[in-house]
């Protein structure tokens, strides 16, 4: 009860309009004043300069442009695992769909038909496989890379609500990530097919993957989708696929027995890009 007091005002707010003004301000080019922004971020959050590739906050042009800053090389390195995280962030939750049902929080589960968009044959594919679900807050790297070797057959953009993604939010608000605006990504492995879903939020201004640019927006309120059968899109483990114009959440989907997971994870845990999700 607590948590659903917690996110009510989430209900009332004009997502829509405050996530769309934030886009404005993030992509704006205002000199000192985007580099003051910046230093204030920074401050806020305990941003770490240091690993950037770029580490001149006044050499970047937009909010948006710091925010989707590229890392020094070796700073976060692959682990010998088939399987790697795909983000700097924290462990929302992970482990075994029981049918088609994601554990989201206490007392939430959500459909992974509902997490794709509907597509009822392309969650079946799922049934009683695993998930993991990782968040990205703030200070967090928001670029996001492939967690193994996959050839891209699909993307759906889903239109939905912009909730925060944050913990508390997660606990209070049922359903949340298929509620969400998102992003889902179907690709082939040598493992079989897996999805990676980008979730949208509350003052995320787009996301984007690296074959199609920006998804979002426009936002047209309906779901669309492109087929990639015909094309030979092929990623490697640890390549950008993805990123986010402010922070959210990435759902991941494996089929049944493809997986274990590292058993260092647990949820509220911290990870980092590269390092060692299953074997």
């Amino acid at each position: 009860m607590l948590h659903r007091l917690a996110v009510a005002p989430q209900y009332l707010f004009p997502k829509q309009a405050i996530t769309a003004f934030a886009g404005l301000v993030a992509n704006a080019e205002a000199g000192r004043i985007t580099a003051g922004i910046i230093r204030w971020f920074i401050g806020r959050y305990g941003v770490n300069m240091a690993e950037a590739a770029n580490p001149d906050i006044h050499s970047y042009s937009s909010f948006n442009a710091f925010f989707t800053r590229a890392l020094r090389d070796g700073v976060r390195p692959l682990a010998p695992a088939p399987f790697v995280s795909p983000v700097d962030g924290a462990i929302s939750q992970f482990g075994q769909i029981e049918s088609d049902q994601i554990f989201q929080a206490k007392g939430h589960l959500y459909s992974t038909t509902a997490l794709v968009g509907g597509d009822r044959a392309l969650a079946a594919q799922f049934a009683y496989g695993s998930f993991a679900t990782l968040y990205l807050s703030p200070k967090d790297y928001h670029r996001i890379h492939m967690p193994c070797d996959g050839r891209l057959m699909r993307m759906i953009y889903v239109p939905g609500e912009l909730f925060s993604v944050n913990p508390t939010t997660a606990r209070g608000v049922p359903g949340l990530f298929a509620r969400n605006e998102r992003v889902v990504c179907v690709f082939e492995s040598a493992q079989g097919p897996f999805v990676l879903t980008l979730v949208g939020a509350t003052i995320v201004g787009s996301m984007s993957t690296v074959w199609h640019g920006v998804v979002n927006p426009p936002r047209t309120g309906k779901i669309c989708e492109w087929r990639y059968e015909d094309q030979t899109i092929v990623l490697k483990k640890g390549e950008e696929m993805g990123r986010f114009l402010l922070g959210s959440t990435v759902v991941m989907l494996f089929q049944k027995d493809v997986l274990a997971f590292n058993p260092e994870w647990a949820p509220e845990r911290a990870v980092q890009l590269g390092e060692a999700m299953a074997s």
